[in-house]
């Protein structure tokens, strides 16, 4: 087990995060992609607060607040308040003190309307009209059926069931490995909801944290994206979520248990 954070007070980073997330290669992806990338990864909002998408070199960037408290947060939810906030200590070095305030998370709108959504755009958050494709002419019926994953019981690591895939993601985060005190607090945070921390090069490390998209419909599974067009007619929806994913020969990773498009 890694050891605490070498923290000096209780703060903001017992209960949140700012890191920059890598969204594509400039050299490798193309406008298309890395368009696709950002709205698929800034579209998870539950638990994160993202910035605007910029380019640092040739790599395209956003700064977010990861909303995961650091595993060693104590709170005392009954007693003595200071300022409206309860009592919190730290499990790690006995830090004790007033809750430490925190960043309102920010629920962008995503779906303003029955066809107008916030993507990304030219690498620009945009909020344009997206209409539905029509089906095919002479299209198999089997693709007109109901969304598949509705009943499927897959369920994300706290035990919360469907659309698991939707619900969260994998952050390349850019850490370089100077950045102590950084990783350590990523290394901290409660887990399942920010886990699997893991160096992947001397410049960044990946993490998954559970924290739901945002184009989820009302009934949290179907995908209000699904079907719609983007101006240039090029697919609403990023391709990540339609694409099969390509598992590796010694990959133990082969879905979510129960997806109803793995073999078991």
């Amino acid at each position: 087990m890694p050891a605490p954070p070498p923290c000096k007070r209780l703060g903001r980073q017992c209960r949140e995060l700012t890191v920059t997330v890598r969204i594509a290669d400039l050299d490798d992806d193309t406008r298309t992609e890395q368009d696709a990338a950002a709205t698929w990864l800034l579209g998870h909002t539950e638990r994160i607060t993202f910035g605007k998408p910029y380019v640092r070199g040739r790599e395209l960037y956003a700064d977010a607040v990861v909303a995961v408290p650091c595993k060693y947060l104590e709170v005392k939810q009954h007693g003595t308040r200071t300022n409206g906030r309860p009592q919190a200590r730290c499990g790690a070095h006995g830090f004790r003190g007033p809750l430490p305030r925190a960043s309102k998370l920010e629920l962008k709108t995503l779906r303003y309307d029955e066809d107008r959504f916030t993507v990304v755009q030219d690498r620009r958050l945009r909020t344009l009209p997206l209409p539905v494709k029509g089906a095919a002419r002479r299209s198999l019926p089997v693709l007109q059926a109901p969304n598949p994953c509705d009943g499927a019981p897959c369920r994300t690591a706290d035990n919360r069931v469907g659309a698991a895939c939707c619900r969260d993601l994998t952050l390349e985060i850019a850490l370089t490995k100077g950045q102590h005190l950084l990783e350590a607090l990523l290394r901290s945070r409660k887990s399942p909801y920010l886990c699997k921390v893991k160096r992947t090069d001397e410049r960044s490390v990946e993490c998954e944290v559970i924290s739901a998209c945002g184009y989820l419909g009302n009934d949290r599974i179907s995908c209000t994206l699904h079907n719609r067009v983007r101006p240039n007619g090029r697919p609403a929806k990023p391709a990540i979520c339609s694409d099969w994913p390509e598992f590796e020969d010694d990959d133990e990773y082969t879905g979510h248990p129960g997806c109803v498009f793995i073999d078991d």
